[in-house]
C-alpha cells in the first residue's frame, strides 16, 4: 500500500468516477484503476461498487477511505514540518444546504490560503446527499437545518450514520419576496398571505420528503409550487416573479439588492448547525472553516448564534 494509492482512492470516492478524478489528477485512466485493484487484491476487499453512472463505495471502502484520509493527512503534516515549515498541500470539503454564509465562509476560508497549495471542494447539495457526503467521508463537514418538524428524523438519520450536530444559530422564519411583491411592505405576515403566491423550494431528488426539504413549513399544503437545485435560479426567481421562498431571514450579498426578508408570524424556530463523522479528527483547516462560520454568523444581527 501506498500513499500514491490512497491518494488516487480519496480523488476517486470525491468525483465518484474513476475518469474524472484521472482528469483532475492528470493521471490515466489505468493506473488509477490498477491502484484500485491492487488495494483491493492486498486487503481482501472491495472498495468500490461499478456501474454505468460511475462507483460508489461499499462499507468496507467507506472505512478504507476514513482510515486513508487521516493517513494522508498526517502524511501531508510530515512533509511540511520537514521541509523549511512549508505549508502541505490543504483539502477542505465542505457539503451544504443552500446557504449563503457557508459560501462566504469557505470564501473567506480560501482567500486566507492564497499563498499555499490547496483543493477545496464546495458542494450545495440535497440533504440525504449531505448526510452520506459525510457519512462515506467524501465531505469533511456538512451544514443542514432541523426544526420542532424534521428533528427526531433528521437526528435518527445521523445517530445511524455515525454523525453529530453541533448548533450554529437559530432564527425564526422569515419571508423571502421581491421588493416590488404585494407584500414587501409589511412589517409581519402570516402563512394565510402567502397562499395566493407560488412557493419556491429547493427540490430533494430521491429523497424528496417533507421531512428533508431544507424550506420550514414544508408540509403545508400549497397550489403552487417552483423546485429548483440551485441559488442562481431561486434569486433570479424572487426578483423577477411574485412568489416567496422561507428561509432563516439571512440574506446573501447578491439578494440585498431586489429581495425583501419579511418575519413569519409562526412560533417555528430554525436552528442550523454542522455535522461531522463521529470518527473524524478535525484538522486545522476545517477547525479555521468553523471559525469563520461563526464569524460570519455573528456578524448578521437577525440570528442568534449559539
Amino acid at each position: 500500500m501506498t500513499l500514491q494509492q490512497l491518494r488516487y482512492l480519496i480523488a476517486i470516492a470525491e468525483f465518484g468516477s474513476i475518469n474524472a478524478a484521472a482528469a483532475h489528477l492528470y493521471a490515466s485512466q489505468s493506473n488509477l484503476s490498477a491502484a484500485v485493484k491492487d488495494l483491493e487484491r492486498e486487503l481482501g476487499i472491495t472498495v468500490f461498487s461499478r456501474s454505468n453512472r460511475g462507483v460508489t463505495l461499499t462499507n468496507d471502502g467507506t472505512e478504507l477511505l476514513a482510515y486513508a484520509r487521516q493517513v494522508v493527512e498526517q502524511a501531508d503534516m510530515l512533509e511540511a514540518h520537514y521541509h523549511g515549515g512549508r505549508d502541505a498541500h490543504l483539502r477542505l470539503a465542505v457539503s451544504t444546504q443552500h446557504y449563503a454564509f457557508t459560501v462566504q465562509a469557505f470564501v473567506n476560508v480560501a482567500e486566507a490560503c492564497d499563498g499555499d497549495d490547496y483543493e477545496f471542494i464546495l458542494r450545495e447539495s440535497t440533504t440525504a446527499e449531505i448526510i452520506d457526503d459525510v457519512r462515506t467521508f467524501r465531505s469533511d463537514v456538512g451544514v443542514l437545518f432541523t426544526d420542532s418538524f424534521n428533528r427526531r428524523v433528521i437526528m435518527r438519520a445521523l445517530a445511524d450514520a455515525k454523525l453529530s450536530f453541533t448548533p450554529l444559530f437559530e432564527a425564526g422564519v422569515h419571508v423571502f419576496v421581491n421588493e416590488n411583491h404585494p407584500l414587501a411592505g409589511r412589517d409581519v405576515l402570516t402563512p394565510q398571505d402567502l397562499e395566493p403566491y407560488p412557493r419556491y423550494a429547493f427540490e430533494q431528488g430521491t429523497s424528496n420528503s417533507f421531512y428533508y426539504a431544507e424550506e420550514p413549513l414544508s408540509y403545508l399544503p400549497h397550489t403552487k409550487n417552483i423546485r429548483f437545485s440551485d441559488r442562481g435560479t431561486l434569486t433570479n426567481l424572487l426578483t423577477s416573479h411574485n412568489g416567496f421562498t422561507l428561509s432563516t431571514g439571512v440574506l446573501s450579498a447578491e439578494m440585498h439588492s431586489g429581495i425583501a426578508s419579511i418575519p413569519l408570524a409562526v412560533d417555528e424556530r430554525m436552528r442550523v448547525g454542522y455535522i461531522m463523522h463521529d470518527e473524524r479528527r478535525p484538522t486545522a483547516l476545517l477547525e479555521r472553516y468553523i471559525r469563520e462560520l461563526h464569524a460570519v454568523i455573528e456578524a448578521n444581527p437577525s440570528v442568534e448564534a449559539r
